[in-house]
């Protein structure tokens, strides 16, 4: 495969041919996230903990590693080529890599992963981004990047050096894969200091093209990938800049019930027209600074695909990124189907006995329970997606926003 580069608003590959980056992202797999496997939403690492009281430390970790073999493997990647994506973005959690209680030691079986998502794209020829989106000391407050409900990455020096240092390990390993198309740094920042994000970000740039001169590197706006003005832009080229689009979130997110689209939210009407407006300083973002721009992550909850409410506002995004010619990876590839959240191109709609959608304990904290009583088995053939039940409605809008039908 051709190594990617920025070129003004586009990237092009080593010929110059221009590649428009269209996939999906692998959530769940690398950081696993709460509502993603059918439960609340807890830092994984307190999940894990919550296991390893349970059933010991090494059944704990052996449980850890089976669900990463069977949770996403080669044939994901397949199913995900043959949709006509060129692109996968991977969320991964740092400690996956690195345990706090030893810092800057780099474990072979987290980066291993990591080696083997790169080999399964290159033999079926799509690009991966490797994305961030647990930092050590966590860059936000949320569950999704670990955290407990602090930031601790703008206020300690220790786990920005480690951060730092994380970046220039890992593009030192890749510096040779072409199928890397880049490294997203930092999944959703938030921080009221932009100017520690800025100084984060110029820290971790510097540290990263110190080994690896070529790979595209991905920075995402403040307050959730959304504000992107705040960020320097001076940068000496081959940068792209992120945002995430959820809006209106609670429509997308099924936080109110009963919502549609288009429709009115709020006392406003929600429409194509409204989308694009707010997408548009995105777009002159883009030609004031002759930069691409990357939307990381978009989706919408599946609650009722057949009512086509949510299929709509899909279509008039995606319409929209093409007309702002915007990159794009949707959020995400597989979830346990829910009523809140997006969720995925494919959904687990059985109710088994570890979902238990009735509770009163629902979703992955039922592994507390049952991998005490020795149902590991059960619980891993579950997950593994030819369980799963795909959209075909939202797999063919998003293909045909590729490949339109002739």
């Amino acid at each position: 495969m051709k190594f990617l580069e920025v070129s003004g608003k586009d990237i092009v590959d080593e010929t110059g041919e221009k590649v428009r980056l269209r996939g999906v992202n692998l959530g769940g797999w690398l950081l696993l996230e709460g509502y993603i496997l059918g439960g609340r939403n807890i830092p994984e690492s307190e999940f894990k903990r919550n296991i390893t009281r349970r059933i010991g430390k090494d059944k704990s970790r052996k449980f850890f590693k089976e669900y990463r073999d069977c949770f996403i493997n080669e044939k994901d990647i397949k199913i995900i080529k043959d949709v006509g994506f060129n692109c996968v973005r991977l969320p991964f959690n740092y400690r996956l890599i690195e345990e706090d209680s030893e810092p800057y030691v780099y474990s072979k079986e987290g980066l291993g992963y990591l080696d083997r998502l790169i080999d399964w794209c290159e033999k079926y020829r799509i690009y991966c981004i490797l994305d961030l989106h647990a930092a050590p000391g966590s860059q936000n407050r949320d569950w999704h990047s670990d955290s407990s409900g602090t930031a601790l990455l703008w206020e300690k020096k220790n786990f920005q050096d480690r951060c730092i240092s994380l970046w220039k390990k890992l593009a030192w390993r890749y510096r040779f894969r072409s199928c890397v198309a880049g490294y997203d740094v930092l999944n959703e920042p938030v921080t009221k200091d932009v100017a520690k994000l800025n100084k984060m970000y110029k820290n971790i740039v510097r540290s990263i093209r110190s080994v690896d001169k070529r790979h595209i590197i991905f920075l995402e706006g403040n307050n959730w990938a959304q504000s992107l003005d705040v960020l320097d832009t001076s940068y000496d080229g081959n940068i792209v800049y992120s945002i995430h689009f959820y809006h209106p979130i609670d429509f997308t997110f099924n936080f109110r019930p009963g919502l549609t689209y288009p429709g009115r939210i709020d006392g406003e009407d929600w429409n194509k027209i409204k989308l694009k407006r707010l997408l548009q300083p995105y777009a002159k973002f883009m030609g004031k600074h002759n930069v691409p721009l990357f939307v990381g992550e978009f989706g919408v909850n599946s609650r009722c695909p057949e009512c086509s409410s949510e299929l709509k506002w899909i279509e008039d995004v995606l319409e929209i990124f093409d007309t702002f010619y915007f990159h794009w990876t949707y959020w995400t590839y597989k979830a346990v189907a829910g009523n809140i959240f997006p969720d995925g191109l494919y959904r687990l709609v059985e109710n088994f006995y570890w979902v238990s959608r009735q509770g009163p304990i629902r979703g992955w904290e039922n592994f507390y329970t049952f991998l005490k009583f020795k149902e590991k088995r059960k619980i891993l053939e579950s997950l593994k997606t030819e369980n799963f039940v795909k959209q075909k409605d939202l797999v063919s809008l998003l293909r045909n926003s590729i490949v339109p039908p002739s």
